[in-house]
């Protein structure tokens, strides 16, 4: 019942607030009181780059892990594995830097009226000589040829100088 989806959220929210204690309560009562472990596990992969994301680039790694650990064993002996990537994630340094930016994209995109803006010419591949002959790839500056990185624009005229990463939601 009801009950699954407050036990997910109060798993979520005492990870997010750093509460190991909390976090390991809400797990075992999910776990002792019959909740499949995979899906606490699918929901750990979304925290990892949801709340944590590049303040700990690794927890995806932790929690990818801890969901094939589960996958593998099953209960009751994956409960370790998920205890042990539940406290991690609430030990973790959290970052909401990139759920935020791309939610930004998102927004930018639905408010976007008309066709969006075309590839800019210099980044698409150009496989045939009409491609070529068209631009396709032209004045395009292959960064790794470079010691240092290049100046160039990535995003379609439309979107010059747009920053998703300090861009507020309205």
């Amino acid at each position: 019942g009801e009950e699954h989806y407050n036990c997910i959220s109060a798993l979520h929210k005492s990870m997010r607030g750093s509460d190991e204690n909390a976090s390991l309560y809400w797990l075992a009562r999910m776990l002792e009181g019959g909740e499949d472990p995979l899906y606490v596990a699918r929901r750990l992969v979304r925290f990892a780059s949801e709340d944590i994301g590049l303040a700990d680039p690794l927890a995806l790694t932790q929690a990818v892990a801890a969901y094939q650990g589960c996958h593998f064993i099953g209960m009751p002996e994956c409960e370790v594995i998920l205890a042990q990537c539940v406290v991690y994630f609430a030990r973790a340094p959290k970052s909401v830097e990139v759920y935020r930016a791309y939610s930004n994209v998102k927004e930018c995109l639905r408010r976007h009226t008309g066709p969006l803006p075309p590839v800019p010419l210099h980044l698409r591949n150009a496989p045939t000589r009409l491609m070529k002959n068209l631009g396709y790839g032209k004045g395009y500056k292959y960064n790794p040829a470079y010691k240092e990185p290049v100046e160039q624009d990535y995003l379609p005229e439309e979107l010059k100088g747009t920053d998703f990463f300090k861009e507020q939601k309205t």
